[in-house]
């Protein structure tokens, strides 16, 4: 059984920032693309970004591209979110998720999911 934890939320003011972080457990996830997506009370869950399994590759959202950086540390078995200049728009539970697939911004190719962690931006 796979678990991942998100930690690194709070409340930023808006031009601030914030590192995410995401520790898997129950089985090295090494080879899996790790993503970030993002869900609000009135929205679909949104994909931020994503890093393959050996971390060659990365892949944003057009929300996140420019201001955000994903990152692994595979012997971690962790996955990192740096978010810097955040708006207000960024506010939302930010997910950490694994899929086998590869590099993908579909929800629904990802096989584990964690809690979530609150990231609140103010203006």
């Amino acid at each position: 059984q796979v678990q991942l934890v998100e930690s690194g939320g709070g409340l930023v003011q808006a031009g601030g920032s914030l590192r995410l972080s995401c520790a898997a457990s129950g089985r090295p996830l090494s080879t899996w693309t790790m993503g970030w997506f993002r869900q609000t009370a009135a929205k679909e869950r949104d994909f931020v970004a994503a890093i393959t399994g050996l971390g060659d590759a990365t892949e944003y959202g057009d929300s996140a591209q420019g201001r955000f950086t994903v990152t692994r540390d595979r012997a971690k078995n962790a996955v990192y979110l740096q978010m810097n200049s955040l708006k207000p728009d960024d506010t939302a539970v930010y997910y950490c998720a694994a899929s086998e697939v590869g590099n993908t911004a579909y929800a629904a190719s990802y096989d584990y999911w964690g809690q979530g962690t609150q990231v609140t931006v103010s203006s």
